[in-house]
């Protein structure tokens, strides 16, 4: 791991962002914003995930008055997500937001800008300047590519002549994201506009899509880039309930050693020829099973006896099956012989008294 970037820190309501402040992991609302019950019992969910900083859609007035009594009922900081109108974004600061992003793609007009920049100020807010591939080239001037890292170099010109705006007020506040849903374009804009500045950086894949490939894109822009020591908060961004966005997230950083787990660490083999007892069906018990449990417990489910024997003794808790059983293992130690048709309960029983023991001796 490359020695991470050194930014300035910019506080997102109680959350730092930048310096030598964790990672933190964001994630936003798909309800409907003036939807408040909705979007509080949604924020509530994620705040129970470990999500950190939320955003909000604003694309109306409805959205904006929304603010206020969505705040006052949610602890994490709220972010009012601004496109098109810098009214809603003076709005939105009025009713208590704890930040403001700014697609400079869409909000154009420097006597707008100005405007929202110095409400920011005087409520002493920050800013993300949130670039996205997609909005950033005009209206008339859309044209079929071959991918997107054409974009990279009018990102970070974009990006860099909104903070001069900014820095022209005296305003300082900024986060900065410079996203596109190709991967390598957003590695490259990440790169360049790192090498620029010292704000703190917002990282996502725009539109990475469904979990399935959307993880996967998530985990190799973000983790390249964090790996280079680049980035200092980040949103999965994935099609479908955003509780997925945060697991994944975390999965990411903790793939890193940049945050803890959230949850126990499953590790299991793919099967193959040799596997002898019904590995899928065993790891959906174990999934349940370990619920609840210490995140820092590591369990192995593995299905034969060439790898299993050793990856289960690395584990605090595991089994390596065989046919028509399965050794069960606890932190190196050979526990006893099992039934194959009883190793998902016996398993769970382990797990539950090694949960308690560490929760009692941590």
């Amino acid at each position: 791991m490359i020695p991470r970037r050194k930014t300035r820190v910019v506080h997102k309501g109680s959350v730092p962002v930048g310096g030598d402040s964790p990672i933190s992991v964001q994630s936003m609302t798909t309800t409907r914003t003036d939807d408040v019950a909705g979007t509080v019992a949604q924020i509530h969910e994620l705040e129970a995930l470990g999500c950190e900083i939320i955003r909000v859609a604003v694309p109306d007035r409805a959205a904006a008055e929304a603010i206020p009594a969505i705040r006052a009922q949610i602890q994490i900081p709220l972010i009012a997500d601004i496109h098109f109108s810098h009214r809603l974004a003076l709005a939105a600061i009025e009713g208590g937001a704890d930040g403001i992003r700014l697609n400079p793609g869409n909000l154009k007009k420097p006597e707008y800008v100005r405007e929202v920049v110095t409400a920011a100020r005087e409520r002493g807010i920050p800013i993300r300047i949130g670039v996205n591939s997609g909005s950033i080239r005009a209206r008339d001037q859309l044209q079929v590519v071959e991918g997107e890292r054409d974009i990279v170099p009018l990102m970070v010109e974009r990006t860099l002549d909104y903070i001069r705006q900014f820095e022209d007020m005296g305003f300082h506040d900024i986060v900065l994201s410079l996203k596109a849903s190709d991967v390598l374009a957003t590695v490259a804009a990440y790169r360049v506009v790192a090498s620029k500045c010292d704000y703190p950086l917002h990282l996502g894949v725009t539109a990475a899509g469904p979990p399935g490939p959307g993880t996967i894109k998530s985990a190799v822009g973000l983790g390249i880039l964090l790996a280079e020591g680049i980035g200092d908060t980040i949103r999965v961004s994935l099609t479908g309930p955003p509780h997925q966005e945060v697991e994944v997230a975390y999965e990411i950083l903790a793939a890193l050693g940049l945050r803890e787990r959230r949850r126990p660490e499953i590790i299991a083999c793919p099967t193959c020829g040799r596997c002898e007892i019904d590995l899928p069906a065993l790891i959906e018990q174990v999934q349940e099973a370990v619920r609840g449990a210490p995140p820092s417990l590591r369990v192995a489910v593995m299905g034969c006896v060439v790898n299993g024997p050793g990856e289960a003794q690395e584990a605090d808790i595991g089994v390596a099956g065989g046919k028509g059983f399965g050794f069960l293992f606890r932190r190196g130690k050979l526990l006893r012989k099992v039934p194959a048709d009883h190793l998902a309960e016996e398993l769970a029983a382990e797990i539950r008294k090694l949960g308690e023991a560490t929760k009692n001796n941590p």
